[in-house]
């Protein structure tokens, strides 16, 4: 019998994306799956039910869809939807595979939760920065949608406009942006501030970015900072200690009193991201500057962040926006499902499912399976040597 792939709609307050869209839906089917699809499921993010059924998926309703699916895809699963997706925990059974955001890393409670419910559990946070996993990172497809919107925030907040314009009343300056953080994100923020005319300089305490950097017609901002153990396992920033980021501080003020713009993207996986902005720091910019801050989900890099909201301190705008993939829902979706899609071409073979735990790829975003937490990276945050049965942790 074909394995049946699941997509409910998102529960999250304001998440407009979709797990699958008609297209994914239709190359899953390609493999030999059926797809079943809440109702309305994809309407937030422009993809209405008929799409859907034209491209050879069911439409149904919520609890039909975990009732059917041995596979049940998400955006936000438990760990990143922890109040309204505990509903869902009764319409989970033993043996059915979930796919989704689910921060493994920290919500230690909700991976518990799904490892007691008897489902495998795939975050995919934890895909590997492998060549063969590239068309599966979802975290790079969304940092990518962040990274743009960041910078259109920035620029509709600011009292100026971006480009040097030459006019009779005479000549516009262009805007001066500073991005904090040279991963996904804070290259597509580089490569849109400079498609809109800004003059745009970029730091990284990983200095094998520069060259990328440069690429995009960006300067890079070097300090004198001790960075030979900047970078972490997968290409990742690595959490330094606090006298490298008060160095850093002092010497990063200097540039901010620059800037119009500042955009921070810096984030450590698992762990609440670095202040790189102290309170002092923000107020040697102008009045009228901005600093929109994209790790404001994990605390703020900008000592004044508030999460979802913006404060205006000494005439400086900090921006603290929350999910800003879902305000571009239509080509998050569209990235994220073909991520997902990706995957699950690893396991789908001929309309069966087939689970390769020896497979790198598999290995390291399982998190839960028959009852237990079995991810490495998962049970040393929980403090584990091994697997343990998620019913004996507290």
């Amino acid at each position: 019998m074909a394995v049946t792939i699941g997509v409910p709609g998102e529960s999250f307050p304001g998440e407009r994306r979709v797990a699958l869209t008609p297209r994914a839906a239709e190359a899953l089917g390609k493999l030999g799956a059926s797809v079943v699809v809440e109702r309305s499921a994809g309407a937030g993010a422009g993809f209405p039910d008929d799409q859907y059924v034209a491209r050879g998926a069911r439409v149904c309703e919520r609890a039909e869809v975990f009732q059917q699916a041995d596979i049940v895809v998400q955006v936000r699963a438990l760990g990143v939807n922890p109040e309204a997706g505990r509903a869902d925990l009764s319409l989970l059974r033993p043996g059915q595979l979930v796919i989704g955001f689910g921060e493994p890393l920290t919500a230690v409670r909700e991976v518990a939760d799904l490892a007691r419910a008897g489902v495998s559990f795939f975050a995919m946070e934890l895909m590997p920065r492998i060549t063969r996993a590239q068309s599966m990172d979802a975290l790079s497809s969304m940092a990518t949608i962040s990274g743009y919107r960041a910078v259109l925030l920035g620029a509709e907040t600011l009292p100026k406009i971006f480009p040097m314009l030459m006019t009779a009343a005479g000549t516009i300056t262009a805007a001066r942006v500073l991005v904090l953080g040279a991963g996904v994100a804070g290259l597509q923020a580089i490569a849109t501030a400079r498609r809109l005319g800004a003059v745009v300089s970029a730091y990284d305490v990983r200095s094998a970015v520069k060259e990328q950097v440069e690429s995009l017609g960006a300067k890079f901002v070097v300090l004198d900072l001790d960075t030979g153990s900047s970078e972490g396992k997968g290409g990742y920033a690595k959490a330094m200690d606090e006298e490298f980021y008060r160095r850093q501080r002092a010497l990063l003020t200097e540039v901010l009193r620059e800037q119009d713009v500042v955009i921070t993207t810096a984030a450590v996986p698992g762990k609440k991201a670095p202040i790189l902005v102290t309170a002092e720091m923000a107020s040697a910019m102008a009045s009228g500057s901005v600093i929109v801050d994209i790790a404001a989900e994990r605390g703020g890099n900008c000592e004044l962040t508030r999460p979802g909201e913006t404060v205006v301190h000494q005439g400086i705008s900090i921006l603290g926006p929350l999910n800003l993939p879902s305000t571009a829902p239509y080509h998050a979706s569209q990235m994220y499902g073909s991520n997902v899609a990706a995957f699950l071409k690893l396991m789908v073979k001929n309309g069966e499912l087939t689970m390769n735990r020896e497979d790198e790829i598999i290995r390291e975003t399982l998190v839960t399976h028959g009852g237990e937490v079995v991810n490495a990276r998962v049970n040393e945050l929980l403090g584990t040597a091994a697997a343990m049965p998620a019913g004996e942790r507290r």
